[in-house]
């Protein structure tokens, strides 16, 4: 099988400081990946890299089988993103809002109508479709960013902290979601510090650290013989001190 996403020696640079270095990752078609590290570790940086957010960037990228830097329009195209911030337009409804971001993958209109009623549906919002969205709480305005970066039925999903602010049922329903995405042959590309969910849904986890991979594989492999959850992983692999201790010094900063 020949992967969906080709990574080759990315770098990016700011300034003087290398955000990331010589990263080279293979993904296929049918994988969860889990694409975790801490923070400035250049995660964001990356999925910005791959939903052409960034265009200036060292090595290559090549997406269903095409350079994203001389085919941008087409990947976003084949691409749903959910990002952890972003902007809604609140003076629009979803339903409002949905039909802008279906004409803008050139969705027939009977079909956007179709899909988003339906998706609004299946999230809770059946009576808040026509409702303008500046009243909306933060779990109902993700639903809403879930259903566009979905709506045009992408073959890569990209997802940054998606669950963020939902309840607990709604995140049960998009993790069966993710699941049967996977096994109709749709490519996640999936970040977020939550380590439990990760360690759950992701075929493959790869960690960055500091602008490199430092491992990549699944739970099992990253566990070798032991039994540690990834949270244990992740921090065994990153921290530079031991979180209990420096949980012990935020507590004892709070005594009188």
């Amino acid at each position: 099988m020949e992967p969906i996403i080709t990574i080759r020696q990315l770098t990016k640079v700011y300034g003087e400081k290398r955000v990331l270095s010589d990263i080279n990752l293979d993904i296929y078609p049918g994988q969860i990946i889990g694409y975790i590290g801490p923070n400035g570790a250049g995660k964001s940086t990356t999925v910005k890299i791959l939903t052409g957010i960034i265009t200036d960037y060292e090595g290559d990228v090549i997406i269903d089988g095409k350079l994203l830097r001389d085919n941008v329009l087409h990947i976003k195209g084949i691409t749903g993103y959910v990002p952890e911030l972003a902007e809604l337009y609140d003076l629009l409804t979803p339903h409002e809002y949905l039909t802008f971001i279906g004409k803008l993958h050139h969705m027939p209109d009977a079909l956007i109508r179709e899909r988003s009623e339906k998706m609004l549906i299946s999230f809770g919002l059946a009576e808040n479709m026509h409702q303008r969205m500046d009243s909306f709480s933060k779990g109902m305005r993700q639903k809403v960013l879930l259903t566009s970066g979905l709506l045009h039925n992408p073959r890569i999903v990209i997802l940054d902290e998606p669950l963020s602010g939902l309840d607990a049922n709604a995140v049960i329903m998009v993790k069966e979601l993710l699941q049967m995405l996977k096994a109709e042959g749709k490519t996640i590309f999936y970040c977020s510090h939550m380590m439990d969910v990760v360690e759950k849904v992701s075929d493959r986890i790869v960690l960055i650290d500091g602008g490199r991979i430092i491992a990549d594989g699944t739970i099992g492999e990253l566990r070798g013989s032991g039994s540690q959850s990834l949270e244990d992983i992740f921090a065994q692999l990153t921290s530079r001190d031991v979180p209990g201790s420096r949980a012990s010094e935020l507590a004892a900063a709070l005594q009188p």
